[in-house]
């Protein structure tokens, strides 16, 4: 079984925590390409997203999840909540704590912000991404397009590649395929290198035809231009030309290669349109469809653990 209350990052996690995760979410993949998606395992449970951030992407996939689940959903508009007011994050989760609610999903700009409100809640609290600490539901996603395109998930050559240092989605990614015993390579600039970066166990080069040669797996990330003050890059087209993803440099990578981005993505700057849109090797669109199995997979996980009280 599944033995946490929450999940608010990737590094927590075992190998077999992973596995548990990623085999339900596989049946609920399957369960999503059917004509009827609605299961009641949720039901009579109260789902609340609170995003202190924008997103897209992420809030629909946990709204989507939760309701084919048969949660009651709730998308709480934080940028028009009483936070502008001078509420804290503790008053918050005291608010909400005294509505009841058994999953909270939360996404907030500062990392560590997830795991205080875990603290000041009762119910299951799921870490949608902090500031630059991690995305755990993105990683794990990522992992599953990984194992059902590749048929596995361990012993491969991992390319992350590009604005490392501001991204949640990078961290957790290492975690993940650095404990299923994968081959990770950080490819990017030096100015976008996180700092300690020797310390992670991880390859790392600012050269992307050797960061690319042989690999099984080729994961662009996000140019997060709203987490920079300036410096970092010499210029949009530059960056493009040295660290852009486009057939050339893919030919380094072994032929059978997958393409990957978080999304959104940033075309002409961090990966060509056409292979962005190549369904002979990107797998972008089923990062999306995995997304929804994934956080269903999640959800359900803890609500077992609601009446159990996991740690």
């Amino acid at each position: 079984m599944f033995p946490h209350r929450h999940l608010l990052g990737i590094e927590q996690l075992s190998q077999t925590d992973i596995v548990t995760i990623l085999d339900l979410a596989e049946k609920y993949a399957s369960l999503n390409r059917q004509q009827h998606k609605h299961l009641d395992v949720l039901s009579g449970l109260t789902q609340i997203n609170m995003f202190f951030e924008n997103s897209t992407r992420t809030q629909t996939s946990f709204e989507i999840a939760g309701k084919r689940l048969g949660a009651d959903v709730m998308n709480m508009a934080m940028q028009a909540s009483s936070i502008k007011k001078g509420e804290t994050l503790i008053d918050t989760a005291l608010t909400l704590n005294a509505m009841h609610p058994d999953l909270l999903v939360v996404r907030h700009p500062h990392s560590g912000a997830v795991q205080l409100l875990a603290e000041k809640v009762n119910c299951a609290v799921l870490n949608a991404g902090d500031g630059r600490h991690e995305h755990p539901t993105q990683a794990l996603l990522d992992a599953l397009t990984i194992r059902r395109s590749k048929g596995r998930l361990h012993r491969l050559t991992i390319a992350i590649c590009g604005d490392i240092a501001h991204s949640r989605v990078a961290r957790s990614n290492m975690f993940l395929l650095g404990k299923m015993e994968n081959r990770v390579r950080l490819v990017g600039p030096k100015t976008l290198m996180p700092s300690g970066v020797d310390k992670l166990g991880v390859e790392v080069t600012d050269n992307m035809t050797e960061g690319l040669e042989g690999a099984d797996v080729v994961m662009m990330l996000r140019l997060q231009k709203e987490r920079m003050d300036g410096g970092f890059i010499p210029s949009e087209r530059e960056y493009y030309h040295r660290w852009g993803l486009d057939a050339a440099k893919l030919s380094k990578a072994k032929p059978d290669a997958i393409v990957m981005h978080p999304g959104p993505m940033n075309r002409g700057v961090e990966i060509d349109g056409t292979l962005a849109d190549d369904i002979n090797r990107s797998v972008i669109q089923e990062q999306v469809e995995m997304g929804v199995a994934v956080r269903m997979a999640v959800m359900d996980l803890l609500a077992r653990n609601l009446q159990g009280g996991a740690a």
